[in-house]
Formats: C-alpha cells, structure tokens, sequence
C-alpha cells in the first residue's frame, strides 16, 4: 500500500494500462479483463486487477494531467514493480489526416515542461515509447478496421490552451495530436526501466472542432484497450 494506491503488493500486475478517468479503468476492467477486482479506491482513483488470455493486468486511473499521472506511475514502478505501463486514452486531433475514431500510437512526446523538468534542468531530454511495444501496437492495429497513425504527439500543461500560436508550430511540425500525460509517463518508464507507449483514441479535432458525444466515447475505445493488451503481450 502506498498513499495514493491501498493496494497490497501482490495485488498490482506487471502490466498496467493507464486511463486518465477512474470510470474508464472500470469500464475497461470489466469489459475486457476474466475475474476483475476492484484493488484501489483511494481518492476514488479506481484500479482493477484480472486476467486477459491468462495474464495477469491492472487497470488504474492516472487523472488528468502529468503530476496527476506521476503520482501513480510513481508508485506503481517504484513501491509495486510494474514492468509495463501503457496510456489508453482520449485526444485531440491535430492533423488534417487524423479523423475522429482514429488511433494515434505515440512515438515521441513533445511538451513545454513535465513534473521532470527539474531534474533535467538545461536538458531538453526527449521522451519516447519503448520500441517493442510500440512495434506490437502497429502490427495490431493494422489488423483492424480502423484509421491508424503512428509518430508525434504533444502533451500539453493545460486544458484550456490560449496558445494558438503554439498549436500552429505543433501542426507545422508533423505533430498529430494533443493530450496531457504522455511525456511523463514515458520519461518515467525510462527512469526506472520500464516500458511505456500510450494508444490513444481521436474524440475531438483542433481544426474541425469536431467532437464526439461523451456516450459515443465509450463505444469508440474498445479498439485502443484490444491493441494496448496485443502490444504488451505479444
């Protein structure tokens, strides 16, 4: 048990997937993990803990934002010995090609500055996902009937950004879409000699400004938990 997941040792996985929204680990757990447990509920920051294809998997909430999402990652590297930690989330569309529904596999995470940057001081170190897993992914979503996109992201400090000049640069330079924890999770894999990749699913656009219905989310995001639990065990 830490202070922010009570969970005893053996009841976190090596292999983690990591939604930002508590609900979403519940949704995930129970649609797609045999013999889910509920593992956590310390500040309603729900994990579940099952099997998928006879692998053991937790599933936890990270929250929104990278200190959110540090805190538990954190933990779950240092004090529980996770191994392999994959976002499954939402984001935004940054790129003409990228269409709602579409699934970005997040090779690089561009950011402005993470809960990290103080070790880092003068270094601009860049974050990445760990190759094996990120190969995996591809060739399992290449298998499915769904748009599919591979490089950049950028994982932003803020929700509501007033930079338009900064999504500008990120749209100029290949970036193809936007969300908020990506960059930490990967700097902390790295840290502590884990595996990181983050598989997200397009739910709104920064040049249509389309969006999908919070209900139509849900539906859309079955395809990311498939490809992230192809990915870590493959």
């Amino acid at each position: 048990m830490t202070v922010h997941i009570g969970a005893a040792p053996d009841d976190i996985a090596e292999t983690v997937l990591m939604p930002g929204d508590p609900y979403r680990a519940r949704w995930a757990a129970e649609r797609f993990l045999t013999n889910p447990r509920c593992i956590n509920e310390v500040r309603g920051m729900l994990g579940y803990t099952g099997t998928w294809n006879g692998h053991d998997v937790t599933i936890q909430g990270s929250g929104m934002g990278m200190p959110s999402l540090s805190i538990y990652a954190n933990e779950l590297l240092k004090d529980f010995g996770a191994k392999t930690l994959i976002r499954i989330g939402s984001c935004g569309g940054m790129q003409p090609q990228v269409k709602l529904r579409d699934i970005i596999i997040a090779m690089t995470a561009s950011t402005l500055s993470t809960p990290s940057r103080g070790i880092f001081r003068e270094l601009q170190f860049a974050p990445s996902a760990s190759w094996d897993l990120l190969k995996a992914a591809v060739t399992s979503a290449e298998t499915r009937d769904v748009g599919v996109h591979v490089g950049g992201i950028y994982s932003s400090d803020i929700f509501y950004d007033e930079r338009p000049d900064l999504n500008n640069e990120m749209q100029r330079h290949g970036i193809l879409g936007v969300e908020m924890e990506a960059a930490e999770l990967y700097i902390l894999a790295a840290r502590y000699g884990a595996r990181a990749l983050a598989v997200l699913t397009v739910s709104d656009h920064l040049l249509t400004h389309e969006a999908l219905p919070s209900d139509d989310r849900e539906r859309s995001f079955g395809d990311m938990v498939e490809i992230a639990l192809d990915a870590a065990f493959s």
